[in-house]
Formats: structure tokens, sequence, C-alpha cells
């Protein structure tokens, strides 16, 4: 999803300006922000639960929608239609429903058991005092994070590669640089803030692109007469449902990734005011809404520019969003865009930084290594920081040695975090009767059903591996449940995640 073909465009001198603000911005947002994240591990990780509403609607989906939704979804409906729209209803639906209900459970239950963490959350629901579960999603989280973040570095050395003339080693370097120090010094509450104002910049992008180039082909009515002339092999370019069933179901089904994604979930943590969060799932999904359109609409006035694709770079339809930028928009407008698709591929890389750290910091350190020590928060937080830079260097290496590697991990990583926690997250917070027992075995199939069915040809060409590998792990998670011991406090547990009484 991530990849980032070479393409060669020309940026001038008001272009580069442009470019060079916006990272001015994010870079001064990690210093204000440092003397806040610096007070405690809470305010590092989840920014002390005292994020607001805006920040938290648009932190929450532009993390999740990273360079695929700029790069690979435009060249999506470039190739398919109207009918990739499923592709970004699937997430856009199931989004909507985290917020209105799954959303306001884990704050309530995060905030009453002091829960920072994804694995917080798995141990303290399950009693668990032997550190196992902990340790089984910590290991999931750092193995499919640092997968992701090194998939993000890579993708900002092509496109700088591209766009500004410099080798791809050096754009890779810049690129973790900046996510770096702004990661590192601002902690949460400059990620959350700089995915804000990069939501707003993918927003302003995603809709002044399609609307300026259609335009140009003379308004909306000439457009849709346009594209519906366009041939495509599954049927009419302007219908919905111009793709198989299996297609369908699988498109609907991306949206389970984002209930197991951590760096999602972490957003619904952070929130200042719990009783905010349906006013939240409107803006979150109004976001969602405007930049899922924009990005379709990009693909389908693409399409009747570029009628083929090999009149694009490389001949690849994912580098139709830059080549199409920069035909219709003025310089400092084109900075912006290329400012968007780094904000979209920024905005992924620090929040999945972050709960990587959180995992090594908190999940694997603290309460597994020295869980018996006292560690006082400003240490902590400086240790989180060093940690930071570790894995940063180690998805540099990753990302430098072993590229394809790095894309075939990505492919999945969303499908195995939102197989394995998703299920288990969901029968969490909602069946009083699921152990950990049942969980770890939840986990496990999920995961290991992402990897099989992604590499086995006619299973991956059939549906997209997160669906059976989420019905696996629902079925699995409540057969075992079944069959073992639950917690003793079990029912004392489960009514702090309905009710607001802290222990």
């Amino acid at each position: 999803m991530e990849e980032i073909q070479s393409f060669v465009l020309h940026v001038d001198n008001y272009a580069l300006s442009a470019f060079i603000g916006y990272l001015i911005l994010i870079v001064l947002i990690g210093v204000l922000a440092a003397r806040f994240s610096s007070k405690g591990i809470s305010n590092f990780f989840i920014g002390g639960r005292k994020m607001s509403m805006i920040v938290v609607a648009l932190s929450a989906v532009v993390s999740g929608r990273s360079a695929w939704l700029l790069l690979g979804f435009t060249g999506m409906a470039f190739t398919m239609g109207l009918s990739a729209l499923w592709a970004a209803a699937g997430y856009i639906i199931a989004e909507f429903f985290l917020f209105f209900y799954y959303a306001p459970r884990i704050r309530r239950f995060s905030e009453n058991r002091d829960c920072i963490t994804i694995p917080d959350f798995f141990e303290e629901r399950f009693a668990d005092k032997t550190g196992t579960i902990r340790t089984v999603v910590a290991v999931i989280i750092i193995i499919f994070m640092l997968a992701y973040v090194s998939a993000q570095f890579v993708a900002g050395g092509k496109t700088f590669s591209a766009s500004f003339q410099m080798s791809e080693t050096q754009g890779i370097l810049l690129t973790a640089f900046i996510v770096l120090f702004y990661t590192v010094v601002g902690g949460f509450l400059a990620v959350s803030v700089t995915d804000t104002v990069q939501g707003f910049i993918m927003i302003i992008a995603l809709l002044v692109l399609p609307t300026i180039a259609i335009m140009h082909l003379g308004g909306f009515g000439t457009f849709y007469e346009l594209a519906s002339q366009i041939p495509n092999q599954a049927g009419s370019y302007t219908g919905a449902f111009a793709l198989s069933a299996g297609a369908l179901v699988g498109f609907l089904g991306i949206g389970l990734g984002s209930v197991g994604n951590p760096h999602i979930i972490a957003r619904y943590m952070s929130i200042k005011n719990p009783k905010r969060l349906k006013m939240t799932a409107m803006v979150g999904t109004g976001a969602n809404i405007l930049m899922g359109l924009g990005a379709l609409v990009t693909g389908m006035v693409g399409r009747i520019y570029f009628p083929e694709v090999n009149l694009l770079p490389g001949g690849d339809p994912e580098n139709l969003y830059p080549t199409l930028a920069s035909e219709h928009l003025h310089p400092i407008m084109f900075g912006v865009v290329i400012a968007s698709i780094f904000a979209a591929i920024m905005s992924t890389a620090d929040s999945q930084l972050l709960v990587a750290a959180s995992a090594l910091v908190r999940d694997i350190y603290e309460k597994t290594i020295y869980k018996k020590k006292e560690i006082s928060q400003q240490k902590l937080v400086f240790i989180s920081r060093w940690f930071v830079l570790l894995l940063v260097l180690s998805a540099l290496l990753i990302g430098l040695v072993a590229e394809q590697l790095v894309f075939w991990l990505v492919l999945f990583a969303w499908a195995g975090l939102g197989a394995a926690f998703g299920p288990t997250s969901i029968l969490a917070l909602y069946w009083k009767n699921v152990t950990r027992s049942g969980v770890i075995a939840g986990i496990i199939t999920g995961a290991l059903t992402v990897i099989v069915w992604n590499r086995v040809e006619g299973l991956k060409d059939e549906m997209y591996e997160l669906v059976p590998a989420f019905i696996f792990a629902l079925i699995v998670t409540w057969l075992v449940s079944l069959y073992t011991k639950k917690a003793e406090n079990n029912d004392e547990i489960f009514n702090q995640i309905i009710h607001d009484n802290k222990p």
C-alpha cells in the first residue's frame, strides 16, 4: 500500500518554499510541545488524556490513512473507477462506529485502570499477573510497527528523490530525521497536533486538485459524461458495483483493521472529555469522507487526462496524484500537494513510532524487566526518547537493506494488527465471559491466518486476508473462552468497562 514508484516532476522555488514552510511548522510544533511531554510517560505516549475533540478526531483518521490514500487509493480509482469507493467506505463506516461504541468503553477503562498502552489494557482486563499476555501483545506490535515505520521512511525517500533531485538514500535519511526530531522532542502531543495540521493540508489538497482539474475540463457535467465513456473490463467505469462479490467484501473488510491498530486506539484513550466522543465521531467521519471522496474523484478525473496508464511516469497509476497536480496547480499549491504526501507519510510514521516505543518502554522495560522497581516519570521519558531513536535506526536499517521485505510486510501489517487485536479487544470490551487464554489464542490465530492467507496465491486472490483472519480469530477467542477459566475478579473488572468507577 505504501510503495511510491519514481516520478520526475519539476519543482520550482515557489513550490519548494511552500514545502519548506510546512517542514518548519511541524518542527516548531515539536519544540513547543517539548515541556508538556517531558512531565511523564502518560504525557509522552497519550498526551496525559488531555487531547481536544478536534485533535483526536483528525489525528485518529489521518494516522490511519498514510500515503496509501493519496497514492494507492487514487491509483485504484484511476484503474477501477467509481467502484473503488468501497475501499474507502469500509474504513469510514468502521471508524464511525468505533468512535461511537468502542472508544467510550476503552477510554473509560483505560482511565479507571491507568492503562497507557494496548498491552496495559489487555493485562488489566484479564488480571494477568504472569506478564504473558502483555509480552505477546507487545512483541506483535513491535514486529508489525517496525515494518510499517520502515515503509514510511522508504516512501518518503522515494518522494524526496523524485521531487527534489536528491538520492533515494538521502531522502530516506531526511524523512527519518524530520520524524525523529518532533517525535522525540514533542511526544504524543506534537505527533497529534502535527497530525491535525497535516489532516487539514491533506483535505485541502484532495479537494482543490480534482475541483480545478474538473473545471479545466469544462465542469462536472463534462467530467461525468467523459468518465461514462471510459471502458472498464469489470463493467461501467461510473458504476458503483462494477466488481466481484469477493472484492466488495474485501474492500469493506479493510475497515476491520482500524479496531486493531494501536496507533488509532491510542487516540481514543487520549481524549480529555470522553462525553464528546460522539461529536468527535462526526468530525472524524466528515474528514474521512472528504479525504476519501477527494481521492476517488482525483483518480477518476486523472483517467480522463491520462487515458492510458503508460502516459503516467513509470506507467504506474500510483504516480497520478503528484503528476496531475504538477499540470493543473500553481507552483505554491503544488508545493502543498507534495507536502500532503509527506503529511500522509509522517502522520502514520510518527504515530507508529510512538506505539512501538511504548511497547518497548512501558510494556517490556517498565512492566516486565523492572516491574518490581520504582522508576521516576522523568527517567521513563528520557529512556523513551532513546528507544524512539533506537527504533528509527532499526527502521532505517531495514528500509535501506531490505526494501522488498518491508513492502511485503506492510501489505499485511494493517491486516495483521487488525485481526490480532480487533476481535479480541471487542470481545474484551463487550463480553464478560472472555478469558485470558481465549484472547491469547485469538491474537495468535489472527496474526498467523493473515500471514498464511497472504502467502497462498489462490486464497489471496479471492479475498483480502483481514476478513477471514478476523473471523477465525473471533471464533477461536470465543471457543477457547468457553472452556477456560475467567479471572477471579472478572465481574468487578468488567463493571469498570461499563461504569465510570475507579478502583
